[in-house]
């Protein structure tokens, strides 16, 4: 793994976990998959809520437990938001069935409890794993393809 493959960045607050989320927003574009693995409460919904404001979608972003997907709409620009919570999913079949095909054409996926539908997953996403210390959270970023590699060198330029 090269340097531009991963990325670690750590967290003190559910503030700062937002404003990553907004900071990584505007480097992302349709057909982008970002699977999140972490604890329950480790900062997932958080860092989606952000990624939500930087792509200035509509609706109020909660995690999606029970209804497995919530897509959010751009108010401007045409790039949706598909918010899925896997947990529920007994595969990642489930996950195509659902359409997750059709999603990658028209927004930025990202996936809650990725490790249980990773056989779904594109060749090309960015992993993003959310581990739970004392004071802070700690995300690392995994790239798994050229166009996830460009998402965690956009990531590396970041300030949030």
């Amino acid at each position: 793994m090269t340097v531009s493959d991963s990325i670690k960045i750590a967290t003190e607050s559910p503030d700062e976990t937002q404003r990553l989320g907004r900071c990584l927003a505007p480097g992302l574009r349709s057909g982008d998959v970002i699977a999140l693995h972490g604890d329950l409460g480790a900062g997932k919904t958080c860092f989606v809520q952000g990624l939500a404001h930087g792509m200035e979608v509509t609706g109020r972003v909660s995690s999606p437990t029970f209804i497995i997907m919530r897509r959010h709409d751009p108010s401007r620009g045409d790039t949706s938001l598909y918010h899925v919570d896997a947990y529920r999913l007994g595969s990642g079949d489930e996950l195509w069935e659902m359409g997750i095909e059709d999603w990658l054409y028209n927004g930025v996926v990202v996936i809650e409890w990725a490790e249980l539908v990773a056989e779904a997953l594109p060749q090309d996403h960015l992993d993003v794993k959310i581990e739970m210390q004392d004071t802070h959270r700690e995300f690392q970023f995994v790239a798994h393809g050229t166009r996830s590699r460009q998402i965690v060198e956009y990531l590396q330029r970041c300030r949030f």
